[in-house]
């Protein structure tokens, strides 16, 4: 038996602090991110070292490129193969736009060498050389 030095006087009751019950089904808070709920790492480095709570899968937005990650832990925390996702911007009308040129750039829009191509058929429709008449 433990031994408690503790004296009270006759007809004393201690004062027992009272605390209030805690429920039982209370929910864990998830953390609140800033950018509207997006989580943004730096490349494919800062997604590798993004840390995960066990049996957790979450979308983290690549700040330096147009890639996205999926990042998921197993049920003992190790993480999983991390999966890279790159996007582009849609045209209303669904076509891809590249701005950089090259293979699917929005329809509306020639390249500089699709251009120059249809210049020299112009020209040669013509019979004309001259730069100064185009």
């Amino acid at each position: 038996m433990p031994y408690n030095n503790t004296y009270y006087a006759p007809g004393y009751q201690p004062q027992v602090p009272a605390y209030p019950s805690v429920p039982q089904n209370i929910q864990p808070q998830q953390p609140q991110t800033p950018g509207g709920g997006l989580i943004w790492v730096q490349g494919e480095n800062g997604a590798k070292s993004y840390l995960l709570a066990p049996s957790t899968t979450v979308l983290l937005m690549d700040s330096e490129a147009e890639r996205f990650y999926i990042k998921s832990s197993d049920a003992s925390g190790m993480p999983l193969p991390l999966r890279v996702f790159e996007y582009h911007e849609m045209a209303q009308n669904g076509s891809k736009i590249d701005f950089k040129g090259g293979e699917g750039i929005d329809a509306r829009y020639v390249t500089k060498d699709e251009f120059d191509a249809l210049k020299r058929i112009v020209e040669a429709l013509r019979g004309d050389k001259d730069e100064s008449a185009v």
